[in-house]
């Protein structure tokens, strides 16, 4: 079946952000700034850039910094306004007018799956996107846009993957699957495992947070069993929609941060910073004189 043009992209974002407390002891995770733009902008920017026109966050309890933040502001606007300085307003606007934001609450963390089933209804019986707040992908064309041409390409539901060396796969899901002969960067998925030990990993190929699904998706997520933690895992959905479906892992071009770690949180701050035309420059000599 051909399916209908891409238009909605889901964002998980109920966590509860403890990595970073205490700082997200009243900020959501999602709202921590790379330079000046919360991580979730630059997930729905990546969206809005591949074609999607709604926008569907999941929140959890203390999250209304997030609606707050994609909602206009008259009083900051009009301030902005009465003291002329256009270029502020013009991005604090800007925000607002991204997409038609919606948001529907995850009332206990149970996982993945369960967090995306909460859009279930939202989504209706359309393909869709998620993203992952925390996987910030810096790339000439956005992450999803690609994958978005290999959705219309496949009709099937498309796993954004990366490679990943050593131990540190077991971070990961990771797909069991054989490159395509057509097109190297589509992996066709025999199967996958959420965090597999180093030695049992079936590839390198991680799966990263960017998603395109079939809405068969949400009757796979409602027939599964909880894990041992009592979450529903979307790897498991996933791994029960093989059953019916094909399902494709995708090797997209850019770098990816993972901004849920402070390591790569701060990472990803300095390589941002350093790409700005206004803090590129006198940031570079700064680097250049600490005492490392």
């Amino acid at each position: 079946m051909a399916y209908p043009k891409l238009r909605k992209a889901v964002f998980p974002a109920a966590g509860l952000g403890t990595r970073f407390l205490p700082a997200t002891k009243s900020i959501p995770k999602e709202m921590l700034c790379l330079v000046d733009k919360p991580l979730i902008q630059y997930g729905v920017e990546e969206a809005v850039a591949a074609g999607c026109t709604e926008i569907i966050i999941v929140t959890g309890r203390d999250k209304g910094a997030m609606e707050d933040h994609f909602d206009s502001s008259p009083e900051l606007e009009a301030a902005l306004a009465a003291k002329n300085k256009q270029s502020l307003l013009d991005v604090v606007r800007s925000v607002s007018k991204l997409a038609k934001t919606v948001y529907t609450r995850q009332a206990e963390p149970l996982g993945l799956g369960h967090a995306v089933l909460m859009a279930k209804d939202i989504v209706g019986d359309e393909p869709f996107c998620v993203l992952l707040p925390d996987d910030i992908v810096d790339a000439r064309v956005p992450c999803l846009k690609q994958m978005v041409e290999a959705f219309y390409e496949t009709q099937s539901s498309i796993l954004a993957s990366e490679v990943i060396e050593g131990p540190a796969i077991s971070a990961y899901g990771v797909l069991d699957c054989t490159p395509m002969p057509q097109n190297p960067r589509l992996l066709a998925v025999k199967g996958m495992v959420e965090k597999p030990k180093f030695e049992e990993a079936p590839s390198q190929n991680a799966i990263i947070g960017r998603y395109i699904l079939t809405p068969r998706i949400f009757a796979m997520i409602e027939s599964i069993k909880p894990g041992a933690s009592g979450e529903l895992q979307l790897t498991d959905a996933i791994k029960a929609l093989l059953q019916h479906e094909k399902v494709y892992g995708f090797h997209y071009e850019g770098k990816r941060h993972d901004a849920g770690d402070k390591l790569g949180f701060l990472k990803a701050t300095v390589e941002f910073a350093l790409k700005r035309d206004d803090l590129g420059p006198p940031f570079r000599e700064w680097l250049k004189n600490l005492p490392v």
